[in-house]
């Protein structure tokens, strides 16, 4: 135990080190309910011994060998650990495994058992997205554009199905790989994105999600070095390299065509831009979604001035998205670019187009591209109109606060 004595902060604890104690947990304990009941149990007892005992010099051992013997009492007191099978007592009696930061890493574990093909794939992601990631069934609601009670019975009946259908907690083998990849990367994607720009909440990010997506992702790359692997890693490095000029310093959002570019991260777009132009040069013709998306990234990360974007060149690429993965979101990015290339009318009458279709109906974005384009071309009433629809579809404080001041800007 450490000297200092000092009330350790669990909030912040709890937020960097559950997710990660809990994949471990679910390897040795082999059920999802069981673990999480640990998990809860050995943060329960940190919280008592602690303050008073000093915080330990691995707080995650710690959490990881109070929670397996937390379980390993409950059992024997129901008088259950006798009756388990040889291989399930062993797993649960054995001592922990040595912690390694390479492709055996509890969480990427956790994430293909939860992308099993068993499931179907809105459920490998909402299972994926609340056990590996801690977000909760309204955040994954947000992110799915679902249901929150909707989102909820897929979780349970996910674990359901693994532990029904005794889902092994393990990588594939690199046969199964491939045929596997396509739900982690959508898992990982959703996990960044509610990182870089939160769905609620009172900041604009969330930067302890949008690193951990990064992270897994790099250990992604680096077991299935495939084009889309690469391209989403690139994406995601493009985007985060813009994290510091997205809001001000006390916290409201700054649109891209306002943010101080000197504070866009060059490191991380080099690597971005490096990691997309193999990922392009590999895939060729054959360019995924995602590799697509981070070659619209990296034109944006070229110009120097919003005055000097490629706006052609970002139309011509989301027209060969839409190709690979139509999607209404992608085709209200593509009107956005087109209103910077031709001018606001010719990107209203697609958004308009896209509204009428019914399925961003609930969408913010949409409404907001809607009022933007609107404000721009000088239609007062239906800028206003527009934006109070995205205001009362967001629950993030930095867009609402953003969103009434477009409002008072066209009142005055």
């Amino acid at each position: 135990m450490t000297a200092a004595l000092a009330t350790p902060d669990f909030d912040a604890l709890y937020r960097a080190e559950s997710r990660r104690v809990l994949a471990t947990l679910i390897r040795l304990l082999g059920d999802f309910e069981q673990a999480e009941e640990a998990l809860h149990d050995a943060f329960r007892a940190a919280m008592e011994q602690w303050p008073a005992d000093g915080v330990p010099e691995n707080p995650r051992a710690w959490l990881v060998s109070t929670g397996r013997f937390k379980d390993i009492d409950k059992l024997r007191r129901g008088e259950r650990f006798e009756a388990l099978d040889d291989d399930a007592a062993g797993r649960i009696a054995a001592p922990d495994a040595p912690e390694t930061e390479d492709i055996e890493d509890d969480r990427l574990r956790l994430i293909f058992t939860c992308c099993h093909p068993a499931l179907n794939a809105d459920a490998q992601v909402a299972l994926t997205l609340r056990e590996v990631c801690g977000l909760t069934t309204e955040e994954i609601a947000r992110a799915f554009l679902t249901a929150v009670p909707t989102i909820a019975q897929r979780i349970v009946r996910a674990k359901a199905k693994i532990r029904d259908a005794k889902i092994p907690y393990q990588v594939p083998s690199p046969e199964e790989l491939p045929e596997r990849l396509d739900s982690v990367l959508r898992v990982i994607y959703l996990v960044f994105n509610e990182g870089y720009s939160a769905s609620s909440g009172d900041t604009l990010t969330r930067a302890d999600l949008s690193g951990e997506a990064i992270r897994v992702a790099r250990l992604l790359a680096q077991l299935l070095p495939q084009p889309e692997a690469q391209g989403l890693l690139a994406l995601m490095l493009l985007h985060e390299s813009r994290r510091s000029a997205r809001a001000s310093a006390s916290g409201d959002l700054i649109t891209l065509e306002e943010q101080d570019r000197a504070l866009w991260d060059r490191a991380l777009i080099a690597e971005g831009t490096a990691l997309i132009e193999r990922a392009l040069a590999s895939a060729g013709a054959g360019a995924g979604a995602y590799a697509l998306q981070a070659a619209i990234s990296a034109v944006h990360a070229e110009a120097v001035t919003p005055a000097t974007t490629d706006w052609a060149q970002i139309v011509g690429l989301y027209d060969v998205l839409l190709q690979r993965e139509p999607s209404p979101v992608i085709e209200l990015n593509r009107a956005v670019a087109v209103a910077m290339r031709d001018g606001p009318q010719a990107g209203l009458v697609l958004v308009d187009a896209l509204l009428a279709q019914g399925e961003l109906r609930d969408y913010r974005l949409a409404h907001a591209a809607r009022a933007d384009l609107c404000r721009r071309l000088g239609r007062v009433a239906d800028a206003k109109a527009a934006y109070e629809r995205a205001l009362a579809l967001t629950g993030l404080a930095p867009e609402r606060r953003f969103i009434e001041r477009r409002l008072a800007e066209l009142a005055a």
